[in-house]
């Protein structure tokens, strides 16, 4: 009996999500990248896994579903392979350790307090932290807050390794990888899409899911469906190896608003965690420059500038390296996730900007849901592909210059 043949188009962790989640339910599933597994947008991320950052609202839904999965994927992978079930999930780094969200100004705690009482009727868990408390959670923070509010569902992963437990899942349930396979063209019967050509030849499919991170744009138009979704560069700074320091993901209150501003020019606000290594990271920054891979001074100064002043104490603590990487962007800040309506086989699982990490299993387990026709864990209507925010603008060229459908006689 054949099986759906299932084509993920990028191996970054939605693809990787995509790609276990429908290897597990039966499907022939093969996964293509231009590059490498994970090699791009999730190695260059921070790993969070948030509900508080998230209003109410169909992103805070999708986030508490993920929140909700994440530790039941691991589980199930852990018990798909218990010959080394510890090492089959200690790649990922899982830390349920909660976040801390700082006010330092009347008014980013007046914000604070008015966005936390929105969250909770949602289901969010968001507790006041008094100076006492907050003290005994973060000793290092700075001592001028003029509120805290601590989520106890917020976690952390390491992001590649996350991916890569994933995708290993995958193909032990049978999915296959092919890497430095750049897609360049569909193939189609009337308004059907049934192949796409790449570096690599042809490859043929019943389904083809387009989780391209950033390039979703860039590949939609190559497919002859274009999409708005658009590169949004963020970077992150990275000390040395330090005693205990900082013990949540700590983030001052104006975090929110950068993440859902849609400016082009920089957003930066202190986010503050550290890693198993040792390490603290710290975040971040949002900017529109396209595909402008440039590390810039200015930015990684206004970084740091913002993270001592919420933690005075790394004033002196040595930074050893800077990464940055692009967030997949939608001008509504909502991701895209569904059937394309204009081509069909189509399918979309992208635009989550800085949250892809977090949302990357509740986003799989939906699509699964919908492809499948069966009851979805949630209302997806608000991700829809055929939205203006989605369609509007989204005629971006790709590398060639021109979109490469092709009819098949």
């Amino acid at each position: 009996m054949s099986r759906t043949r299932l084509v993920v188009l990028g191996a970054g962790i939605v693809g990787a999500a995509c790609a276990r989640e429908f290897a597990v339910a039966g499907f022939d599933v093969l996964v293509v990248d231009r590059a490498g597994a994970a090699a791009a947008t999730t190695s260059h991320g921070e790993g969070n896994i948030l509900v508080s950052d998230k209003g109410p609202g169909p992103e805070l839904e999708l986030a508490r579903l993920s929140r909700r999965l994440w530790p039941e994927v691991l589980a199930s992978v852990a018990e798909r392979r218990p010959a080394g079930a510890a090492g089959a999930v200690a790649a990922a780094e899982w830390e349920p350790k909660g976040g801390i969200v700082v006010a330092t100004t009347d008014e980013g705690a007046e914000g604070l307090l008015r966005f936390a009482a929105a969250q909770r009727p949602a289901g969010v868990r968001a507790e006041v932290l008094d100076a006492r408390a907050l003290r005994a959670a973060e000793p290092f923070v700075t001592e001028r807050h003029t509120a805290a509010m601590y989520y106890p569902d917020d976690a952390q992963v390491q992001p590649a390794g996350a991916a890569a437990v994933l995708l290993l899942d995958a193909l032990a349930a049978g999915a296959e990888l092919r890497t430095d396979c750049e897609v360049l063209g569909a193939v189609s019967r009337g308004s059907r899409l049934t192949g796409v050509r790449t570096s690599r030849g042809l490859l043929e499919g019943d389904v083809f899911v387009n989780a391209a991170g950033p390039w979703s744009g860039e590949l939609s138009v190559r497919l002859g469906a274009p999409v708005n979704v658009l590169p949004r560069r963020g970077e992150v700074l990275v000390t040395t190896p330090l005693p205990p320091t900082v013990f949540h993901k700590v983030y001052d209150a104006d975090y929110v608003g950068a993440v859902g501003s849609g400016a082009g020019d920089l957003q930066t606000s202190a986010v503050v965690e550290a890693t198993r290594g040792g390490s603290v990271l710290l975040g971040s920054s949002r900017r529109r420059v396209g595909f402008d891979d440039r590390t810039r001074p200015e930015v990684l100064a206004a970084i740091a500038a913002k993270a001592l002043h919420l933690f005075p104490s790394l004033a002196d603590v040595p930074v050893m390296r800077a990464y940055g990487g692009f967030r997949p962007y939608v001008p509504d800040h909502l991701p895209v996730i569904g059937p394309d309506p204009r081509l069909a086989g189509l399918w979309h699982a992208g635009g989550h900007e800085g949250a892809g990490i977090g949302l990357s299993v509740g986003t799989a387990r939906l699509l699964r849901d919908l492809l499948l026709g069966e009851p979805p864990a949630m209302d997806a209507t608000a991700f829809r592909v055929d939205r203006p925010a989605v369609l509007a603008g989204g005629t971006a060229q790709d590398g060639h210059g021109e979109t490469t459908t092709e009819e098949e006689s």
